[in-house]
């Protein structure tokens, strides 16, 4: 299981990157129309760096691992592969060989 500060810190992370995300897309319009970029860039200098959606990271739902996570499930492949084995995914099969 994951630290708890890091998954506190990745759910405040996307607070912020909801709250700043019109003022992100109007700058990028504005930024795209710009013939000087340096003054519309400078708005992008001024809002928090975690507010930018590149800093998130996708967790498992269960362990809020952030490695080998599947992105249908939302779990992690240890956590998926448990689930699969007591049949508590639908739809999910298993291999043996």
């Amino acid at each position: 299981m994951a630290r708890k500060g890091l998954i506190q810190r990745e759910k405040k992370r996307q607070k912020l990157v909801e709250k700043y995300y019109l003022i992100r897309r109007s700058s990028k319009k504005e930024l795209s129309k710009a013939p000087d970029k340096r003054e519309v860039s400078g708005k992008f200098q001024a809002l928090p760096r975690n507010s930018a959606p590149t800093r998130l990271r996708r967790r498992c739902s269960t362990t809020g691992r952030a490695r080998a996570t599947y992105r249908d499930f939302g779990l992690s492949g240890y956590i998926l592969r448990q689930m699969v084995n007591a049949c508590l995914l639908p739809g999910a099969t298993r291999s043996s060989w």
